[in-house]
């Protein structure tokens, strides 16, 4: 007997029994081998929009479908278990009669696109759940879904979608006391903040989380790696140093494959293209970003190039992420080590054309990253001294630092007294280390 030939028999069934009876048929076909999606597809949709079958029998019938799909034959089917939900969701998702039984299929089906990697659907199938419907009435289910569609639509690489999701979720956090949804919430936060190309406050998140003792200890190695890489790629100024003192300070980076960047960096060394390359193999696609230059900038470069400038490179700017965050670290390593410079010299250290090392240096001194003032009759910028205080003393949890000094108005002589004030304390500090490993008394006990 047909499909349709056996649901005309089950009209003129007592209402009290087209429960038992529709729920036989469809056993019947899930029994069947293989299982045919196009005929649970068509018994659903009978049930559904039938009058006679009753709003009761059908609920029945989808519960049925919703056991089902967890049980063999069909678990064991994604295929066939994908046209059945997809052909059943489109028989029902109109009707607000069965958000119920829409809702867990949405959810079944979000599994197996996810199972697959399919990130796209899988979120797109979560995007259309009815998040006001009985289902999805305690908060906590629906911020569930939230960081779901986030970490779906960040594997997909979509931060645009992501970040509104993560906003809606962001409402719902403060609800809940569940562990391991806040510590998924912090971690989408960290992610949407590495994509979206906000790496101080990336770098932050990634390093409160390898702190967590809830978290594997290899994740969290691998979040102190990510925040290492972040903090590298963040724009050069005091708050990135203070990052950067942190971590180095962190006994636990040096293990990693990116500390020699962070090292050299925290240090203040200037970064020669050979020791970035092995650092640039490890980013991932979203952080070698090209960096689009305005036409205003190249046109400025192009206009401002005197004949006296030594043509040492024709780039106008940097061209990466990574290129803008390792330049503007050489130029603040610069300062530190010159008093001042020519545009021509700055160039030849940034590979840059000289008109543009000085429009990365002014706005560098415009954004307050870097205390410096430029001569552009002479082509020269001169650096200003910095307190080591506002850089990195505060960044290693050392404290304010209140030192009265005389204000004596020659510089260079107060650049000369910050020297040796910090070699005096680089000195205090390798005693101490000493002291703490008993060298120093082994020594004293060798000489007596």
């Amino acid at each position: 007997m047909s499909l349709d030939s056996k649901l005309a028999s089950l009209a003129d069934v007592p209402q009290k029994d087209k429960g038992a009876a529709y729920c036989e048929v469809f056993k019947q076909l899930v029994a069947s081998s293989p299982p045919s999606a196009d005929d649970i597809g068509h018994l659903v949709r009978y049930v559904v929009s039938q009058d006679h079958v009753g709003l009761v029998v059908a609920r029945q019938v989808l519960g049925e479908l919703v056991k089902a799909l967890d049980e063999d034959p069909l678990k064991l089917n994604d295929e066939v278990q994908k046209g059945v939900i997809l052909s059943s969701l489109e028989s029902i998702q109109r009707s607000v009669s069965f958000q119920e039984q829409a809702t867990a299929l949405r959810l079944k089906l979000a599994d197996i696109y996810e199972a697959e990697e399919e990130w796209s659907e899988a979120a797109k199938t979560l995007m259309g759940l009815n998040f006001d419907s009985g289902g999805l009435a305690e908060d906590e289910q629906k911020l569930n879904i939230y960081i779901r569609i986030v970490r779906l639509l960040l594997e997909d690489e979509d931060s645009v979608q992501a970040e509104t999701w993560q906003n809606r979720a962001g409402l719902l956090i403060h609800s809940t006391s569940n562990r391991e949804l806040q510590l998924s919430f912090k971690l989408c936060q960290a992610r949407i903040n590495d994509y979206t190309r906000k790496f101080v406050e990336a770098a932050m998140r990634y390093h409160e989380l390898s702190w967590v003792a809830e978290i594997d200890d290899e994740e969290r190695l691998q979040m102190l790696s990510a925040a290492v890489t972040c903090a590298v790629l963040a724009p050069a100024g005091p708050n990135r140093s203070r990052l950067l003192a942190s971590l180095s300070r962190d006994e636990r980076t040096a293990q990693l494959s990116n500390y020699t960047i962070l090292s050299k960096m925290f240090l203040e060394h200037i970064l020669r293209p050979s020791e970035v390359k092995g650092f640039e193999e490890s980013l991932k696609p979203h952080q070698l970003a090209k960096i689009a230059q305005s036409s205003n900038d190249r046109v400025a470069v192009l206009d401002d190039e005197q004949p006296g400038d030594e043509p040492v490179s024709k780039r106008t700017g940097p061209s990466t992420v990574l290129d803008r965050a390792v330049m503007e670290h050489n130029l603040l390593s610069c300062s530190k080590i010159y008093n001042n410079i020519t545009f021509s010299g700055l160039g030849t250290l940034l590979d840059l054309a000289p008109a543009a090392a000085e429009t990365m240096a002014r706005r560098m001194i415009e954004q307050g990253r870097l205390r410096a003032s430029i001569d552009q009759v002479e082509r020269l910028i001169t650096f200003e001294s910095c307190d080591d205080e506002e850089a990195q003393g505060k960044a290693g949890g050392l404290g304010d630092v209140n030192l009265e000094t005389e204000d004596t108005g020659a510089p260079f002589t107060k650049k000369w007294d910050q020297q040796i004030r910090r070699t005096a304390a680089n000195v205090e500090e390798i005693v101490q280390v000493l002291h703490e490993k008993g060298l120093v008394g082994n020594t004293v006990a060798m000489a007596a």
